[in-house]
């Protein structure tokens, strides 16, 4: 059976080729820079893609609309089973944010195929990568719009882990997983972790959703964008994410990776070294 990854150089994607290439499975990386070239935005990269493919690890597009027209191109093509990335509590959120998340859970649902959707909340990894929070914490200090409200912070190799069992073994149709770490911690102390860690000057601190706006904007970051991650953070400091979820057990049958663990090899491997 042959698994196509979509965002195959990715966060998750990236882990979950190497896994499954090490529990024996036959793979087809894709991204727009990788072994197999995908574009959501070239339409004509999609059936080659998915020719003689098995099972799809879906990212969700940005354009709503593309993903249903994927899904079914897939299941003409063949594929008989779907694993869809989402984002935990995405239905607790106004429908106008995570259009692309919200139709990809639908279009899987829709196909006829076996799904399962996984619905992770924020990556471990986040705070190691340069372009999200990992820069900003290599000038010596993170600020977002976040209180004290903690987080139970999940591990990449978690949800890469989850993907690889439910794409290659059945019983997981019609699952809906929330995955999560195993405790809940504070921005602030996640970040005091990883100055422990490093042994780097560094800090978090609490900004206002409005100079948060203000900080994307002058990034580059479009109007939209900065509404809809401010969604997210109004969101996390509601509380949408205190509580751990159960999804790693459930599938893998052990504990999640905690925080200390993953900022331990993250500096291990260099990921906040100058």
């Amino acid at each position: 059976m042959t698994i196509l990854v979509l965002g195959a150089t990715g966060k998750t994607g990236s882990r979950l080729v190497q896994t499954l290439r090490a529990g024996g499975s036959a793979v087809r990386p894709a991204s727009r820079s990788g072994e197999v070239r995908f574009d959501w935005s070239a339409p004509d990269t999609w059936g080659p893609a998915v020719d003689g493919v098995r099972a799809v690890y879906l990212l969700a597009p940005q354009d709503p609309a593309a993903a249903e027209i994927f899904v079914k191109q897939a299941v003409q093509a063949g594929v008989s089973r779907f694993v869809a990335l989402s984002g935990r509590e995405i239905d607790q959120f106004p429908s106008q944010y995570f259009q692309g998340m919200r139709a990809a859970e639908q279009a899987v649902r829709d196909s006829g195929a076996e799904w399962t959707i996984i619905r992770p909340n924020n990556f471990s990894q986040n705070f190691s990568a340069p372009e999200i929070w990992g820069g900003p914490l290599m000038s010596g200090e993170l600020a977002l719009p976040m209180d004290a409200t903690p987080e139970p912070f999940i591990d990449t190799q978690d949800i890469a882990d989850v993907a690889a069992v439910v794409l290659t073994s059945d019983g997981h149709h019609g699952q809906v997983y929330d995955l999560s770490g195993p405790r809940a911690i504070s921005f602030t102390s996640a970040v005091a972790t990883i100055a422990a860690v490093t042994g780097r000057s560094t800090r978090f601190v609490e900004c206002s959703p409005s100079e948060y706006r203000a900080s994307l904007l002058e990034v580059g970051a479009s109007e939209g964008d900065a509404e809809e991650l401010n969604a997210l953070y109004a969101g996390m400091r509601s509380g949408l994410y205190t509580v751990p979820a159960d999804g790693v057990q459930r599938v893998l049958g052990r504990e999640p990776i905690d925080f200390e663990t993953f900022a331990t090899r993250a500096a291990e491997a260099g990921a906040w070294s100058a």
